[in-house]
């Protein structure tokens, strides 16, 4: 994409997208005007510029240095594009006619590239909206006629093919339908025959030729598609392709070529890891030199768990799958603490390669080597989320056993603790020398202390089976000890009362929750606690932040990440 050199100019586009769309539109005109005058061998000063588009000076008193005309025309069709594409309006609703890059070759029998040559040169253009509700460069009439009128050389070929006649576009026709009978040749060759027995434009032909058949749906000229594949028939493709459809059989049934299906997969897949949603845990260790030499050197098995056996779905666990699941649990790998560093490393690791080799990557001409790297990498990363993931389902069922009942469903916690861990795994930072299971743990619990509530009061919610046969089936699980967990929390509240005085303590416990349960809190607002105490609520604030800075001096990390989750 095309940048505009000047910084001034540049910088003044940046203060023009917090103007109301009315302004911008005047402005934009303005810009539109400054082009056409612009004069290739004189130098222009920036307040001149700015004045001409704006109506003010800037401020500032620097001295701008002056711009070569050129080099102002080349930023100003840029910035006029810019900003268009701020404001665009839809062409149907201007005062003249309005032609597309490809319906102005066409109507002066040119190439579109010679269009855009002219567009660099002084033929006005700006983005608007079409019929098909995108926004596309257009010429507007009055600016073609201008440009023609100042450059009667450069528009002598133009002119000498002005708008083809019906008849001339009724042979065309007819002769493309002979061709596309009586031989073999594609559609492109078709036209580049055609273009070179009229003397016309192949992107005349091509246009003529397309036109015909919008207006005469049922009367296509050939089995070949058109030049520009469709989007459904792209997607089909694409889809026919991941399925492990070949491209041979994939260029008989889309009659394109080898070379060409190839290109609409890439930019498919291109698209795909575009719209991808990849984080990672930064490390500083991802930066040094010989990072991939020291995370990858080592192939970490991924094929399957530490026990070779299979693990039942975790994604949805309905009641009758529930004593299925646990059985399959006794499965799951079993990691130590160095092998849980190791898999978190080269998790986020090979996630940091895939963001940085996507930078910069657009939707077409990537190569595929370019998009292999990338899949192979999140291929991978996904398989080393398995394990983990496996890993951690026990620690899950054990916390969900803990907190079932009430006309709470066990099989309905453990889906959403399984989901709350998953997301764990994404946001977890293996360097802080915690292990995964206490970080994971706070996260199921906090979701559980979210959901619980509003499940337990839903009248389709019905009670969990018994748990005295729920436990014996998990006489092969490990669980996780939340008696630290709870521990912590009696500690915690211990250190606020001995640091803080009665109305602190009062508004620390109640605001924070540590009444009740770890999972069913009790919590306050602050408006509330000011109505307890005969306070403001801007006042019982006020007291908590003393509060809590007498507590960071006191408090463990752990203790203080437990009070303000």
């Amino acid at each position: 994409m095309r940048q505009i050199k000047d910084p001034n100019l540049a910088r003044l586009l940046i203060q023009l997208r917090f103007n109301p769309s009315r302004q911008r539109l005047k402005q934009l005109t303005s810009a539109e005007k400054l082009l056409a005058i612009i004069e290739k061998d004189k130098e222009y000063p920036f307040d001149f510029i700015c004045f001409r588009i704006t109506g003010y000076r800037p401020k500032e008193l620097i001295e701008y240095p002056r711009i070569k005309g050129g080099q102002l025309a080349e930023d100003l069709t840029i910035f006029i594009s810019r900003l268009s594409s701020q404001v665009a309006e839809p062409a149907s609703q201007q005062d003249q006619k309005v032609y597309t890059v490809e319906q102005l070759a066409a109507e002066l029998g040119v190439s579109t590239k010679t269009i855009n040559r002219w567009r660099k040169q002084g033929l006005g253009a700006r983005k608007f909206i079409f019929d098909d509700g995108k926004k596309r460069f257009g010429f507007p009439q009055s600016s073609v006629d201008k440009f023609l009128k100042e450059n009667p050389g450069q528009a002598a070929k133009a002119k000498g093919f002005r708008r083809l006649t019906k008849q001339q576009q009724q042979q065309i026709v007819k002769e493309a339908a002979s061709l596309s009978a009586r031989t073999s040749l594609s559609r492109y060759q078709i036209i580049k025959q055609i273009a070179a027995g009229t003397g016309r434009a192949h992107e005349t032909i091509r246009y003529t030729l397309l036109n015909f058949e919008k207006t005469h749906p049922k009367n296509s000229l050939s089995d070949s598609p058109p030049g520009v594949i469709s989007p459904d028939a792209s997607a089909e493709l694409y889809q026919l392709f991941k399925q492990g459809t070949d491209a041979k059989e994939l260029t008989e049934r889309f009659r394109r070529s080898k070379s060409s299906v190839y290109r609409i997969i890439n930019r498919r897949r291109t698209q795909e890891l575009l719209a991808k949603k990849i984080e990672f845990v930064a490390n500083d260790e991802f930066l040094q030199q010989n990072a991939k030499e020291n995370i990858l050197s080592r192939p970490i098995d991924t094929d399957k768990s530490a026990s070779g056996s299979e693990i039942a779905p975790f994604e949805l666990i309905t009641e009758l799958l529930l004593p299925q699941y646990l059985q399959t649990l006794k499965y799951a790998p079993v990691l130590t603490r160095e092998r849980e560093i190791a898999l978190f490393r080269r998790f986020n690791y090979l996630k940091y390669l895939a963001c940085i080799t996507r930078v910069g990557m657009k939707k077409t001409d990537v190569s595929s080597s370019r998009l292999a790297d990338i899949e192979a990498y999140l291929t991978e990363a996904d398989a080393i989320k398995k394990i983990i993931i496996e890993a951690n389902l026990r620690l899950v069922v054990g916390i969900s056993t803990k907190h079932a009942g009430g006309g709470t469903n066990l099989a309905d916690l453990i889906s959403e603790g399984n989901f709350a861990m998953i997301h764990a795994v994404e946001k977890f930072d293996y360097t802080r020398g915690v292990r995964f299971s206490t970080f994971a743990s706070w996260a199921v619990v906090k979701d559980f202390a979210h959901k619980i509530p509003a499940e337990a009061g839903r009248p389709d919610k019905a009670p969990t089976a018994s748990l005295e046969g729920v436990h014996r089936d998990l006489r092969a699980v490990e669980t996780a000890d939340l008696g630290v967990v709870e521990r912590t929390h009696q500690s915690l509240v211990g250190v606020i009362r001995n640091e803080l005085d009665e109305r602190e303590q009062f508004i620390i416990i109640n605001h924070f929750g540590l009444v009740g349960t770890l999972i069913r809190k009790q919590k306050k607002t602050l408006k509330q606690i000011g109505d307890d105490l005969g306070l403001t609520k801007e006042r019982v604030r006020q007291i908590e932040l003393v509060a809590l800075q007498k507590l960071k001096r006191s408090l463990s990390i752990k203790q203080f990440e437990l009070l303000t989750r």
